[in-house]
């Protein structure tokens, strides 16, 4: 009996992660697929056809055989689309380059700070998620327009004679996208530093290494697991990123995420902007999903 129950609770451990992608990621994937197929129509929702399971299986293969590519096709012809796309590939890579750039060092002291002042550490990177991500940003409007607190310092300290021009602009896309996503990379990366053992960096310093070198060829290698999965924590979300493009940029920052909302809500064109949602979802899973598979093909190789 024990080993009964022993076994269906290994099963439900592996089951249950696989429910929940099916409920949550695979079920609305295929609905905004078969949006995608639809045509766009005068009704409530926008779009035809729609699956009648009631009307008998004559009328779902009716259905069916009205799916159309032509929304594809269109995301192909329209120069908007593929610019906002390749936009918001060139914003977030930017922006998780930053984010790294700024993260890692404040990663690295947190987990070479003493013990006792770790918690606190981690308490001050976590504690911009007790604020509202929506006032935060609001938030960087007082600071980054003309007659912002930004402005106002520089001119007071006599940096700058005139006020800057940062608000509505791609700086201020990226200023907003490394504030909102840093502690999504710090975090991994400190969890990575804080397991590693740095009585390897101190016997590289000892047979001779600079520090420097050591910190490249031990400390970041090391570290590298936590570095990827910060990058994906951040570039991801930053591809499809709305609230900040929308009130920190300009009419020039067109990302993906904004044209989405455009779509849907201004135009209520559904089907194309399904078709924009599966597209952009393609483009950032397919490359995660081969890169993990190049990954343990080479743990398996190095076994």
């Amino acid at each position: 009996m024990q080993r009964l129950i022993s076994s269906i609770a290994s099963r439900l451990v592996i089951v249950v992660p696989y429910i929940w992608l099916l409920v949550f990621f695979l079920v609305p994937f295929f609905i905004v697929f078969k949006i995608s197929l639809s045509e766009v129509a005068m009704a409530i929702p926008p779009y035809s056809p729609v699956f009648d399971l009631s009307a008998g299986w004559t009328a779902f293969k009716d259905s069916v055989s009205k799916f159309s590519w032509d929304n594809y096709i269109w995301l192909t012809q329209d120069p908007l689309y593929y610019r906002a796309y390749l936009f918001s590939l060139f914003i977030a890579g930017v922006s998780t380059v930053l984010t790294l750039l700024v993260g890692y060092p404040i990663a690295y002291g947190m987990a070479r700070a003493p013990a006792t002042v770790r918690p606190t550490l981690l308490m001050l990177v976590i504690l911009p998620f007790w604020t509202s991500f929506l006032i935060r940003v609001y938030a960087w409007i007082g600071i980054l327009k003309p007659e912002g607190l930004l402005n106002q310092f520089l001119m007071w300290a006599h940096v700058i004679d005139t006020p800057l021009n940062i608000l509505n602009t791609n700086t201020a896309v990226f200023i907003g996208i490394v504030y909102s996503y840093l502690p999504f990379l710090v975090l991994p990366i400190y969890s990575a530093l804080e397991k590693m053992d740095y009585s390897l960096v101190e016997a590289a310093e000892d047979l001779g290494c600079p520090p420097i070198a050591a910190f490249w060829k031990i400390t970041f290698p090391l570290s590298l697991p936590g570095v990827i999965a910060g990058c994906f924590l951040v570039f991801i979300p930053a591809v499809g990123e709305f609230v900040i493009p929308d009130l920190l940029g300009g009419s020039q920052t067109l990302m993906i995420g904004k044209t989405l909302w455009n779509e849907f809500f201004s135009n209520r064109d559904w089907p194309v902007s399904s078709a924009v949602a599966v597209i952009l979802l393609l483009l950032l899973v397919v490359p995660i999903v081969l890169f993990q598979r190049a990954e343990a093909r080479a743990q398996e190789s190095e076994k």
